[in-house]
């Protein structure tokens, strides 16, 4: 009986401490939390002003006197930003499909199969991610030009139709499968094919999930490489056009605000529908072994 009664407050300390040092962590997240939200808040604030309203005030205006979305109309109707939306849907699209399978092809014998060299290779293409890309710009533009395909979408999306993060990623997502279910599949018959696309493409959904949701940022935002193939504005994706709308507009920040929320809200929607691929693929690899 002593005893238990002697242990009691150690018990209690333990538990004061676990939970001060949960209110620690949850303060310095809200913090975090707020320091990336507020530049997006304001950038909302901006796009809803009214002419008469103050942009740049201490303290910040955050509510504007008066709501008005014509801003947004001004930017949507004087330039052709539908057309540039659909530029980047095009490119978006091939710049996500592509990645997922061939890097999937990529990483699959990686992670799956046994061969002299593999280690070898893979470290090499890991290696290959601490190359920046300014230092193969150069030597990629003078190959695509080359090929012919200066001003074309296929300049831009051969570019990028496989990553060496999207093998990497892949390649930890085929290694979390059981080799136990790719065993019962060959005693089934399957052949290496019908076990890759029909059992181990399907099981890896969390890891292709947070590989789209990567690729999508990464095309959808693409400016640089963009503007060194394209010459047609026709062609031009909303980053481009974004960027004329800088030049058109230079002095209203408020119009240039509604046009990059005009291109961002794309991106949040994507994210906020595949935001659950990234909390299981963490999950699947905290409680892997």
């Amino acid at each position: 009986m002593s005893h238990s009664i002697a242990a009691n407050p150690s018990k209690d300390g333990n538990k004061r401490r676990k939970v001060f040092n949960k209110l620690i962590s949850y303060f310095f997240l809200l913090l975090l939390t707020c320091v990336t939200i507020v530049p997006f808040l304001w950038t909302v604030s901006i796009s809803l002003k009214g002419q008469n309203d103050v942009i740049f005030s201490i303290p910040p205006q955050f509510i504007p006197n008066t709501f008005t979305l014509d801003n947004f109309i001004t930017v949507w109707n004087t330039l052709p930003i539908p057309r540039y939306l659909l530029n980047t849907v095009i490119l978006t699209f091939f710049g996500v499909v592509l990645p997922l399978i061939l890097c999937s092809f990529a990483a699959y014998p990686l992670a799956r199969m046994k061969f002299k060299g593999m280690n070898i290779i893979f470290l090499l293409i890991i290696a290959t991610m601490m190359i920046p890309g300014e230092v193969t710009m150069i030597p990629v533009y003078l190959v695509i030009d080359k090929l012919g395909l200066m001003g074309t979408y296929t300049g831009i999306i051969i570019t990028s139709a496989i990553t060496p993060l999207g093998i990497f990623l892949m390649r930890q997502g085929f290694q979390e499968i059981p080799k136990e279910i790719e065993e019962s599949a060959v005693i089934d018959g399957a052949n290496v094919w019908q076990i890759f696309w029909k059992l181990m493409f399907p099981m890896v959904k969390p890891m292709l999930g947070v590989l789209a949701i990567l690729c999508f940022i990464s095309s959808w935002n693409n400016f640089l490489w963009p503007l060194l193939i394209l010459d047609d504005p026709n062609m031009y994706p909303i980053t481009l056009g974004l960027y004329q709308l800088q030049g058109a507009f230079s002095a209203n920040t408020r119009l240039i605000a509604a046009g990059a929320l005009i291109a961002l809200l794309p991106v949040i929607i994507v994210f906020v529908m595949f935001q659950r691929y990234f909390i299981e693929a963490a999950y699947s690899s905290s409680v892997k072994g």
